[in-house]
């Protein structure tokens, strides 16, 4: 690899930026373009309310914009029961790029979330008309009875992924975060329709990793050498087929090292780009990619132009430089009303610099 890259700026395809206005959405929207990122996709699942109309999604946007007016945020709703095939066709016309379908009590704000898809044939014909996609949270819930951990509800998702191309062939379907390498197979068994992002953690993270530190634990969770292989492989081949969506989930300490449950979610976005490269590099040095793997093309490709073009958006006119070892992760990002602790917090990383 090169100690620096010039490249189009980046697309991110999912992040979390949490309630706006709020603490947390002041802290991390203004780190989105600091990372190289001129354009992100926005998840919907808020608490109190996920974001289930045309009119809140504007209302979000319009908050994140008085935050930072400089990125472009592609906004989105939570698939709910009380979506219409009216309310998508609004979505269409409103700009809406997507609609986040969330398995019930799989993650992070998902218990107004999908038991079945039957009941949305409606909304996903509609969906498929209008060329709204699908953005899949691609696992089960957890099920002991069943015999479903974090280590195989991506697997045993898979099945509904299959079902829904067969069902709706002309629907734009993203499979979101993907962390195995039966779901990157899944993936390149279907048209330029089908789709999927991968994380910047993912890349790096292992299970050992997140059963060690509350801040790696995220979902789906990181898995196995051989999938994180499979993960790397997909992002220097990925001839469009996978792009970037670092579903960067930021969590204030206390929920990440408080009592109870530690909150799911790897807070990436400060420093996307670089968590990719650091990650790439890592790679070559174990043998899971070749140095002649990453080049420019497919760099471009991954972070910013394969993910544009599948929402529709034209390529990217302004650049952006990489350097290696640039810069180093803060320890914490820190308001009077939260403290969020980034990935890899106190190491190098790759520095980035509008051109």
């Amino acid at each position: 690899m090169k100690d620096t890259y010039t490249l189009p700026s980046a697309a991110d395809m999912h992040v979390h930026l949490r309630n706006a206005p709020g603490p947390i959405a002041s802290l991390v929207t203004p780190t989105i373009r600091p990372a190289g990122i001129d354009t992100v996709f926005v998840m919907p699942n808020l608490a109190p309310v996920p974001v289930t109309s045309v009119d809140a999604a504007l209302e979000y946007k319009s908050a994140l914009e008085a935050i930072d007016p400089s990125v472009n945020y592609l906004m989105s709703l939570y698939l709910h029961s009380s979506i219409t095939p009216e309310e998508i066709a609004k979505a269409k016309k409103a700009g809406i790029a997507g609609v986040k379908a969330y398995p019930k009590g799989a993650t992070t704000n998902s218990q107004w979330g999908v038991v079945s898809f039957e009941p949305f044939d409606e909304v996903l014909k509609a969906m498929e008309k209008e060329g709204i996609v699908l953005n899949l949270h691609g696992e089960v819930p957890s099920d002991s009875k069943e015999g479903v951990t974090v280590m195989n509800a991506e697997s045993r998702f898979l099945p509904t992924l299959r079902s829904l191309v067969g069902k709706y062939p002309k629907l734009k379907i993203v499979l979101e975060h993907c962390t195995t390498g039966e779901a990157v197979e899944a993936v390149r068994e279907f048209g330029e329709d089908v789709v999927g992002t991968i994380t910047a953690h993912h890349l790096s993270l292992l299970v050992d990793d997140w059963s060690a530190n509350v801040h790696h634990y995220c979902k789906p969770s990181a898995k196995s050498p051989e999938d994180r292989r499979a993960l790397l492989q997909a992002v220097v081949s990925s001839k469009g087929k996978f792009f970037l969506g670092t579903d960067s989930a930021p969590h204030d300490i206390s929920s990440k090292k408080g009592k109870g449950n530690t909150a799911a979610g790897v807070f990436t976005q400060p420093y996307a780009l670089g968590y990719v490269l650091k990650a790439l590099e890592e790679g070559i040095a174990r043998g899971d990619i070749s140095d002649s793997d990453v080049n420019d093309e497919a760099l471009a490709g991954f972070f910013s132009s394969y993910g544009r073009k599948f929402y529709g958006l034209p390529p990217s006119d302004k650049k952006i430089l990489l350097k290696k070892d640039g810069a180093t992760v803060e320890e914490s990002l820190k308001s009077e009303q939260a403290e969020i602790v980034p990935y890899r917090a106190g190491e190098k990383i790759w520095s980035v610099e509008w051109l």
